[in-house]
């Protein structure tokens, strides 16, 4: 036994190794700049330690900027991204002929580069000297009034965020719910239909209670990514977010590390630190309710 438990450890060493070196170790260097005040990276020096880098964190508007952005994109896309994908599909799964077409066509999304993805948006969503977009003419065409919506109001630059972030999640999410549906044991649904059970309560008493875990790991994920996101806002708004006003937490601390104000580790450690308490909080609450739910 003290062999085979030796083994494992063995097997297991790599791994270890890997998740310490590239995870642990980060972490905990992050954690220790996180309370070193005044740290200068090129001489690797700083004058104390403490909590200021977080009260100065917590007390920059950029900050609260960029967490008001996130915690909106949070709200708005994940229970809308999961929901939408939910009814896509249920409604591949009614689909006998050509379910691999319309599989292939919600997925191609997924696998296009986001940059890419974010250009098809400013051309559909930008003013310019030569064109209101496609959105706006679409507007106009019925009656109502053009809006920018890459450099005009908060509400209509949010609109657009989100909007850009649902599109790119929903394929992978349409993927996994898909197979999920898949695996639900066709003998319940006989027996409901011996029972003339109605579709609705078919739904809710058979389908959802078993592909519960799958949505509950959808919205954990989702929760996840969208705090952690800054590209959908750079490939939208550029790269001066502050600017704009849409910047992210993952963003603010790029640019206290890189950008035109950078050069303070020491506040995107504390950031990044705050990021974690954050998503780990998340985490934690989704995984006690997700348990409820199961018993």
């Amino acid at each position: 036994m003290k062999n085979n438990g030796f083994k494992a450890w063995l097997y297991l060493l790599p791994s270890v190794l890997f998740l310490g070196a590239f995870m642990l170790y980060p972490l905990a260097d992050v954690l220790i700049y996180s309370f070193e005040e005044g740290y200068n990276s090129a001489s690797q020096t700083y004058f104390g330690t403490g909590i200021y880098n977080y009260e100065y964190v917590l007390h920059d508007p950029y900050f609260i900027q960029a967490l008001k952005n996130t915690f909106l994109m949070v709200i708005i896309t994940v229970p809308i991204s999961t929901g939408f994908a939910l009814l896509i599909s249920l409604a591949l799964s009614s689909v006998k002929k050509l379910r691999g077409l319309f599989q292939t066509v919600y997925f191609l999304p997924y696998v296009t580069n986001t940059l890419a993805v974010g250009l098809v948006f400013m051309i559909l969503f930008k003013k310019t000297a030569y064109s209101e977009g496609l959105v706006n003419a679409l507007i106009t065409a019925f009656g109502g009034e053009s809006v920018d919506f890459i450099d005009g109001p908060y509400w209509a630059k949010m609109f657009v965020l989100c909007f850009y972030t649902i599109w790119i999640v929903l394929p992978f999410k349409i993927l996994i719910l898909t197979s999920a549906l898949a695996s639900v044991n066709d003998t319940y649904y006989k027996a409901a239909r011996i029972d003339g059970t109605p579709k609705w309560r078919v739904f809710t008493k058979i389908t959802l209670p078993m592909i519960s875990p799958m949505i509950f790991y959808l919205v954990i994920t989702g929760f996840i990514g969208a705090f952690k996101a800054y590209s959908d806002s750079v490939a939208l708004f550029g790269t001066d977010l502050n600017a704009a006003g849409m910047n992210t937490i993952v963003g603010y601390i790029y640019d206290m590390l890189y950008g035109d104000s950078g050069g303070y580790p020491s506040y995107a450690s504390a950031a990044a630190i705050i990021l974690f308490i954050i998503v780990l909080t998340i985490t934690v609450i989704n995984l006690l309710i997700s348990r409820k739910a199961k018993t």
